[in-house]
């Protein structure tokens, strides 16, 4: 039996850039999969230019739309349209995504198997052993990126989600339809509690969704229906509709111990407001190759730090995510108004795009309405105080 320095379990966007990094910098890899590749899976598709960035490689090859402008809505009102003209995120699909995705982590070295399903796993202070389709395998340590269903989280104990989001997507097919929306996204506010509605342009259709807490599963087909009144369509004619579940991490999960970590939705690490993953699951991969690298090399004994480097870095935009998430639950039009200005929503595409970490690293004109936000985020209850503190 062949023993690996790594596995990691799930090929999906942060599993497969871990598996990647590890590869590139010369360990031995085994990435595994339950899905037969291609496979798709629920999404709306977008990767912000800031998740982009992250990547060592390009996703171009893959990305079928560049949103260069957002226009906004509160209720289905006025549209207000945004943006610079310079790109805030790749339009994709899952299956086109996450199949690029491996190739590069195989490319790079790892041994990629799809099509098995990982039934459990085992620690010990040696590593760590992993048993698919009645096979062993064994690796000094183990990335679980299995999302938020996973078995390495809950065979670890690792993780923990704390609320539980939901969403309900489907695509319409129709270039002429598509040509309406191109170069652009739509975000509809107030439309959904704990949540939004989107229209994003893809290659040869356009994605409808929307998402909201986890209680609102039963008034999604609802919710997307409305959507889809709102914008000329009906809802009868979407293909491949499907709904998911969104994990929304505790500021106090455990992400790693021992040889473990999880990363990805395997962690919970899911934006609040947004509901997208892939800033924080590429992100996640990253800090968890580095911590992954020093434990091989000798440079530390296990995988624990990855857990409060990983919160530290995310503390600030969780914590401010959270509270606008709120905000805009309590206090729609105010917090609408002031976070759709011009001033603000600068702010809203510099984080987007990367070009400053968090909402901590915006300064100038944009601080008075910033200051004025986070009054409406205190009116609410300061739900991510819990973050900044941890």
């Amino acid at each position: 039996m062949r023993r690996y320095d790594a596995i990691v379990v799930g090929a999906g966007p942060a599993g497969s850039t871990a598996a990647y990094r590890l590869a590139a910098a010369g360990a031995c890899v085994l990435l595994l999969d339950r899905a037969t590749f291609p496979r798709d899976k629920p999404c709306g598709g977008g990767v912000t230019e800031r998740a982009a960035r992250l990547l060592p490689f390009s996703i171009d090859p893959v990305v079928e739309d560049v949103a260069t402008s957002v226009d906004l809505r509160l209720r289905y009102g006025r549209t207000l349209r945004r943006g610079a003209g310079v790109p805030l995120v790749h339009l994709t699909q899952r299956k086109r995504l996450d199949l690029f995705l491996a190739e590069q982590a195989s490319a790079a070295g790892a041994e990629f198997q799809d099509g098995v399903r990982v039934t459990g796993v085992e620690s010990g202070e040696g590593g760590i052993a992993v048993l698919a389709d009645r096979t062993r395998y064994e690796a000094q340590l183990l990335i679980g990126a299995d999302g938020v269903n996973g078995v390495t989280a809950r065979s670890l104990e690792l993780g923990g989600n704390q609320h539980v989001g939901v969403a309900l997507e489907g695509n319409l097919p129709g270039s002429e339809l598509r040509a309406d929306y191109r170069g652009k996204l739509v975000l509809e506010f107030g439309v959904v509690p704990g949540g939004y509605g989107w229209v994003f342009p893809k290659g040869d259709h356009v994605n409808f969704g929307v998402g909201g807490w986890g209680g609102e599963g039963p008034a999604l087909r609802d919710h997307l229906r409305r959507l889809c009144e709102g914008h000329g369509v009906s809802a009868a004619d979407l293909e491949q509709v499907r709904g998911y579940r969104l994990p929304l991490r505790s500021p106090r999960s455990t992400l790693a111990r021992g040889r473990a970590l999880v990363v990805g939705d395997a962690a919970g690490l899911i934006d609040p407001v947004s509901g997208d993953g892939m800033f924080e699951g590429f992100l996640s991969s990253q800090y968890a190759a580095d911590a992954a690298l020093d434990l091989l090399a000798g440079r530390a004994s296990n995988l624990d730090p990855y857990g409060p480097r990983l919160a530290k870095r995310l503390a600030t935009h969780l914590w401010a995510s959270w509270g606008v998430k709120v905000a805009l639950d309590r206090f729609p039009r105010s917090t609408f108004a002031l976070a759709s200005t011009r001033i603000v929503w600068g702010a809203v595409e510099r984080i987007v795009r990367g070009d400053v970490a968090d909402v901590g690293g915006v300064g100038g004109l944009a601080r008075p309405p910033l200051k004025l936000v986070k009054l409406l985020v205190r009116a609410s209850g300061d739900p991510g105080r819990a973050f900044r503190g941890a």
